[in-house]
């Protein structure tokens, strides 16, 4: 794939990792619609990147609607969009919270997902990229909700490749790790990326994009079904 002239929606392209695939795109010739809850956020990402601005929640089948209604014949879809909601210990979740984590991060990305793969497989090309965690991988105290929502994620994202596969659509599942985002301030928890010296050495936004558009451009031929991406900072101590 060449992004140059094709046509991109990425959820959660107000900020952070999601910003950074959308100002890749751009620069690499791609029409890019970004999606986000906040409209502030989502206006300001759109001037700094070039990308078009599209309220809609992830969550709700409508918006997904109105979203593919708007892009029209669109080539890549990245599932970015998510959210830690709330990180502690399985007993102290409320129901609310449990159902919220898996919406943002697992039902809304496979809403978008069958959405994508009924045109794209009807026209035999196209890309999804699914944008994962390193908790899928691993296991921390407190973590255990959004390391279940994310793991989904990961084993739908090998199930829909297989799907898709023969239809000449390709599937990549992006895993990253600590990142120079704003995700630890919004669950309100401590991290690396809090500490200036620390978060320089964390994966910024611009090199995720990088890696992802790659990805894409990549010959058609070659798959990359998993790719797990994280700073030489983080120690990796899993249970």
């Amino acid at each position: 794939m060449n992004l140059k002239g094709k046509t991109a929606i990425v959820t959660g392209g107000g900020s952070g990792f999601g910003m950074g695939i959308a100002e890749a795109f751009v620069k690499r010739g791609a029409t890019v619609w970004i999606t986000g809850r906040d409209e502030r956020k989502l206006a300001d990402a759109a001037a700094k990147t070039g990308a078009r601005a599209f309220r809609a929640d992830v969550t709700k089948p409508e918006d997904w609607d109105a979203l593919f209604a708007a892009a029209g014949d669109m080539d890549v879809l990245v599932n970015n969009a998510g959210a830690g909601v709330k990180i502690a210990p399985v007993a102290e979740q409320d129901d609310a919270s449990v159902a919220a984590a898996i919406a943002v991060n697992l039902t809304g990305a496979i809403m978008g997902c069958a959405r994508a793969a009924r045109r794209m497989g009807a026209r035999g090309s196209g890309a999804i990229v699914n944008v994962s965690s390193v908790c899928a991988l691993y296991a921390w105290p407190g973590w255990g909700v959004y390391t279940a929502a994310k793991a989904g994620l990961s084993k739908f994202s090998h199930s829909l490749y297989a799907e898709l596969r023969p239809k000449g659509v390709r599937v990549f599942c992006v895993t990253p790790s600590w990142g120079q985002t704003d995700f630890n301030r919004a669950c309100g928890i401590a991290g690396a990326s809090e500490d200036p010296m620390s978060a320089a050495k964390c994966i910024a936004p611009a090199e995720i994009g990088t890696l992802v558009a790659d990805l894409l451009e990549t010959p058609d031929h070659l798959a990359v079904p998993d790719v797990t991406l994280q700073p030489m900072i983080q120690a990796i101590e899993p249970m």
